[in-house]
């Protein structure tokens, strides 16, 4: 892969799979994938993406694929650290391509939005040992070429958002690139890493429509902790931080 030292230097190519997650994690078991390794499938029949749901995608049109990261030493205190390496690598992606014109958010945790509709969805798998993560497997969906997509989920793409075809491979590309930038940032300035996601941070600041335990809530995001939960200030002020077994964003 072009521009990086690692990230795509182990690139596989596939023409379909049920997932590349789960390929992925079966190749790293066997030993047959090192960091930076990415899988590509260019049809994904059995993609999966937060709580369950399926990540479909259209085949040949949009990217589906997986990076393999070994973070060598990451305490599983920190492990959303690596989200936000991902989402930051597609924001940066998808910024790129539209231009300054289009507002791209990160929703918590790991969606990336255009405007107020679904672009990328992210999913990550980590192996723990003791107190710290020996393996990530970052599966990204991103909408490329797709026109036509399911409204129940506020989808879109990048067709969609420019008005004509996207080179996806040069798209992949670039992909790798700003996943490797971000993997370095996380080494080298973390805290940077941290304020970027944060900015960029869906609602941060305004009040949104949540679910807490089940139940309608309301509250403003402010940041997100290196564990993962979404730090928010309710209607009574009081500053909490909340995971994804409590709190989720209301349907819209």
């Amino acid at each position: 892969m072009k521009g990086t030292r690692e990230v795509g230097r182990q690139f596989i190519e596939l023409a379909s799979v049920d997932s590349t997650n789960k390929y992925a994690a079966a190749r790293l078991a066997e030993g047959g994938l090192r960091h930076g390794a990415v899988i590509l499938a260019h049809a994904q029949m059995a993609g999966v993406g937060q709580r369950g749901r399926v990540w479909s995608m259209a085949a040949g049109l949009d990217i589906a694929l997986s990076v393999v990261l070994l973070p060598g030493s990451l305490p599983v205190a920190a492990h959303f650290r690596v989200a936000k390496v991902a989402a930051l690598a597609v924001h940066d992606v998808v910024t790129e391509a539209l231009g300054t014109n289009v507002t791209v958010r990160i929703k918590w945790p790991n969606d990336v939005l255009i405007d107020r509709r679904k672009v990328a969805g992210i999913l990550i798998s980590n192996e723990v040992s003791g107190s710290q993560v020996q393996s990530c497997i970052v599966g990204i969906g991103l909408n490329v070429n797709s026109t036509y997509l399911d409204e129940a989920f506020a989808a879109t793409s990048l067709h969609n958002a420019l008005g004509h075809t996207v080179d996806r491979m040069a798209l992949v590309e670039r992909l790798c690139q700003r996943v490797e930038a971000r993997w370095d940032q996380l080494s080298t300035d973390p805290g940077a890493l941290d304020a970027d996601y944060a900015d960029r941070l869906w609602m941060r600041g305004r009040f949104a429509d949540l679910e807490l335990d089940g139940a309608p809530f309301q509250a403003r995001p402010v940041d997100v902790e290196p564990d993962g939960r979404l730090i928010v200030e309710g209607l009574d002020g009081v500053v909490r931080a909340y995971g994804l077994d409590r709190l989720r964003f209301a349907p819209r």
